[in-house]
């Protein structure tokens, strides 16, 4: 792709919009950096960059031919204009995967839930095969930041999370492997229903032909249809039944096995050998190791790491033990759908800490989730009263705290000896912490002054 002396607008400041100002930069643009923060808000731009700060100006997007819009922009007038006179509009991965060579291996992976745990999981596998390899996109450094390094090149294995914004402008996106892992209710604010959220996400799946793998969750019934809007071979996983070709569980809860099966082989990963806890993080393992098979990687580099591999930070993360009970952070559980899945075949009776600021959703199917594993419910936030209407008549005591110090102490005391405590809110963190990794933070605070009584 040449953008040699082209007029480009990028339209976010944030870290993928300044990683895409700087590639355009490189690649001979004239780049327009533009966000409505204002300067004193922003870093200084790349170098070559011209920064418009404290709002968009129509001017300058009257006379781009190429627009690069950040994850999350809304819609904007001006762009819609640009678009309809002929000017390019895309997104900072589609604008990197231009720029990749089509002897480079790329892994997609989408889903509301678990995507960075599988990206994070088929980035260390794909480093483990010794090959250069890139793990980023959603997750951590923008695709951007890749381009021109060896894992770009013929060779290389490019791992990438994908949000449904980024794959809204994903045009010739080309994914060796694409994992869908789930779709639940989120982003519900953008998107008209749920059928326009899961069509963003499937948009992994257009460009890919025979030779590739289309990876996706047999027991999401959204996930199957978007997976067949391409030409990839198939290779479902699923935690309820078996496959002929993909990944599954066998063996009874506790001492059950991933089943890998692709037309190299079969091979079998132990429950018990994993860290990662929960039928959640199970079928994260099965889609990374599907993703890395796909790209060459061998059944004991898969095993090997995912062994090894812990959990990231704020995802059912262990991060303390007092009087026999367990303390797990899953402050990245934000939606009902994440806390569902984290819970459904837990391994332990469970306390959960739940509650923050209400994003809509329904909280009634925590509710079943809860029924077989709960010892109690602890709820904090200004969601806690929506919460608790929802668990009413439950079998289990039902607390409020005011803060996450005495939501800790509330749940250590209901909890027993082998039990576990859970944060997973169903919630987004504003109302009483500054993101999601605050909360986690302040919750292991609060265990370790516990560890510490």
């Amino acid at each position: 792709m040449n953008l040699v002396g082209k007029r480009v607008v990028v339209v976010g400041a944030a870290r993928s919009g300044v990683a895409a100002a700087r590639l355009c930069a490189a690649q001979g643009a004239e780049v327009t950096l533009t966000d409505k923060k204002p300067a004193d808000a922003l870093g200084a731009p790349p170098a070559g960059v011209t920064l418009e700060a404290g709002g968009h100006r129509a001017e300058t997007f009257a006379r781009a031919q190429v627009i690069v819009l950040s994850p999350g922009v809304p819609a904007l007038p001006e762009v819609d204009e640009a678009r309809a006179r002929g000017a390019w509009v895309t997104g900072e991965v589609e604008l990197a995967a231009r720029f990749l060579s089509p002897e480079a291996d790329f892994i997609g992976i989408t889903g509301t839930n678990g995507k960075s745990t599988t990206t994070a999981l088929a980035g260390a596998i794909a480093a483990a095969t010794g090959r250069p390899s890139f793990t980023g996109g959603n997750l951590g450094e923008p695709l951007t930041t890749c381009v021109g390094t060896p894992a770009a090149g013929p060779g290389g294995i490019v791992v990438c999370e994908l949000s449904s914004y980024q794959l809204e402008t994903a045009d010739e996106l080309h994914p060796r492997a694409a994992a869908l892992l789930n779709v639940t209710p989120d982003h519900l604010d953008r998107y008209p229903d749920m059928a326009a959220y899961a069509a963003a996400k499937g948009r992994a799946f257009l460009r890919q032909t025979a030779r590739d793998w289309a990876i996706y969750n047999a027991d999401d019934p959204a996930c199957e249809p978007e997976a067949r809007r391409g030409s990839g071979q198939r290779y479902p996983f699923t935690s309820t039944g078996e496959v002929e070709q993909g990944a599954f569980l066998a063996g009874p809860p506790g001492r059950r096995d991933i089943v890998l099966r692709w037309p190299g082989g079969e091979h079998r990963i132990a429950e018990a050998d994993l860290v990662l806890v929960g039928k959640h993080n199970l079928e994260n393992v099965m889609a990374a190791a599907l993703c890395a098979l796909a790209v060459g990687a061998t059944a004991v580099q898969v095993e090997a790491t995912a062994r090894s591999f812990r959990p990231l930070p704020h995802r059912m993360e262990l991060c303390g033990e007092v009087d026999g009970v367990r303390f797990y952070d899953d402050s990245k559980g934000t939606n009902v759908g994440a806390v569902v899945a984290s819970l459904t075949g837990f391994p332990r009776p469970v306390v959960l800490i739940a509650g923050g600021r209400d994003k809509g959703g329904d909280y009634a199917p925590m509710r079943d989730a809860l029924a077989p594993i709960a010892r109690g419910a602890v709820l904090i936030g200004e969601a806690q009263g929506k919460i608790a209407a929802s668990l009413a008549g439950a079998a289990y005591p039902i607390e409020h705290a005011a803060s996450m110090e005495d939501a800790v102490r509330a749940a250590h005391r209901l909890a027993r000896a082998g039990d576990a405590v859970v944060l997973s809110p169903a919630c987004s963190s504003f109302d009483m912490f500054k993101n999601f990794e605050h909360r986690g933070h302040v919750f292991r605070a609060a265990v370790r002054a516990l560890e510490g009584v």
